[in-house]
């Protein structure tokens, strides 16, 4: 009779977590928030690397720094990083890792998920397909691809609008709310119904409020253009083959039946082939003498720029930490692409969280003091 009871308890809790993980609001009670492991957790599209690989030149005299200034208090270098959960940092110049080391038992071929990193992968895919004429321009409304969002007065919102976050839409950015707009996004089921259903409570163009639904609606637009290939095939064909990288990654998806790549979170990948991104950019959208997105793109995307709305420190997708000319992608628990045109830099971070640390700052006065 135990036995039973115990094979009856087992059935039920199988039961119910079943449930909750097949719903937005059980998915966030069982996983609780964002983690580095959560590419395990969703279904994926893969993204094959081709048969050349691009490696960094390597040296074992590598420029390391001794110490890190943080609020005018010095730490020891790699003490402060491995203090602060990071679990890969890598320093790239002149095409060279400087410096290159994981902790926590990760290494060079383990998986990372970009989290918000992906924005601005997104946002070099759109400057793709503007460049295959499978998009117009960034002038362009959404609805032109998005048509059913008409009804909703989102014929005054552009492409452009969307990649800068002066869109106006109505989304709630709270990680901390399983009904929130963020939770139906990430851990929902069916993208294509939650876009529908959006609202602007601005008129488009005014203001800046960076918000994950932006980055959707450009996910959907592409999604459209594309029309019978796949934003993670699109991303495979123009980024990941061209650019040589070392893994195979994914792009975690909303269902597995007919699913929606995440376009504001969600590539899985690793550290290396992250730091090509930043590459890309750092050389003009050039890669080893082809132009891979076209260089006025990357120029607008890493500009400083007031209009219409937008904030200086944060064009088409990707984040300008100081005015001298540098750019970064990044992710919620502390993943980062800093590119420092100047020093021919590149800076990865990723990391179990951000742990309180001011990591833009940090890596900015690592960029401009390397």
């Amino acid at each position: 009779m135990k036995k039973l009871k115990k094979i009856n308890f087992l059935a039920f809790a199988l039961l119910v977590l079943t449930t909750l993980t097949s719903c937005k609001v059980g998915r966030f009670i069982v996983y609780n928030f964002a983690d580095i492991k959560d590419y395990e957790k969703f279904p994926a599209r893969k993204i094959e690397t081709g048969p050349t690989k691009f490696h960094f030149s390597t040296t074992t005299k590598g420029k390391v720094p001794e110490e890190l200034t943080v609020k005018d208090k010095k730490y020891p270098f790699e003490k402060y990083l491995a203090d602060h959960k990071t679990v890969a940092f890598m320093i790239i110049q002149n095409d060279t890792i400087q410096y290159e080391r994981y902790w926590q038992k990760y290494n060079e071929a383990s998986i990372v998920p970009s989290f918000s990193m992906a924005k601005s992968i997104t946002s070099i895919l759109i400057g793709c397909a503007i460049d295959d004429k499978l998009i117009k321009s960034v002038n362009e409304p959404i609805t032109n691809y998005i048509p059913e969002l008409k009804k909703s007065g989102f014929d005054k919102v552009t492409i452009e609008h969307v990649l800068q976050m002066t869109s106006g839409i109505k989304f709630n950015e709270g990680y901390k709310n399983p009904f929130g707009d963020v939770a139906t996004f990430y851990y929902g089921t069916n993208l294509r119904k939650a876009v529908s259903k959006m609202t602007l409570k601005v008129e488009p163009g005014k203001q800046f409020e960076y918000v994950s639904g932006n980055t959707q609606l450009l996910g959907m637009v592409l999604a459209k253009a594309l029309k019978d290939k796949t934003v993670s095939s699109y991303l495979e064909e123009k980024i990941w083959k061209p650019l040589g990288m070392e893994f195979d990654a994914s792009w975690s998806l909303d269902r597995k039946k007919d699913g929606m790549e995440k376009t504001f979170c969600c590539v899985n990948a690793r550290a290396r082939d992250f730091a090509k991104i930043g590459r890309l950019y750092l050389n003009k959208g050039k890669w080893e003498g082809k132009q891979i997105v076209s260089e006025d793109w990357v120029t607008q995307s890493t500009k400083i720029d007031t209009s219409n709305g937008s904030a200086w420190y944060y064009q088409y997708q990707w984040w300008l930490p100081t005015k001298t000319g540098d750019f970064m992608a990044k992710g919620i628990l502390g993943q980062y692409i800093y590119v420092n045109p100047k020093k021919n830099l590149i800076i990865v971070r990723l990391g179990k969280s951000k742990d309180k640390v001011d990591w833009p700052e940090l890596l900015a006065n690592l960029g401009q003091t390397y």
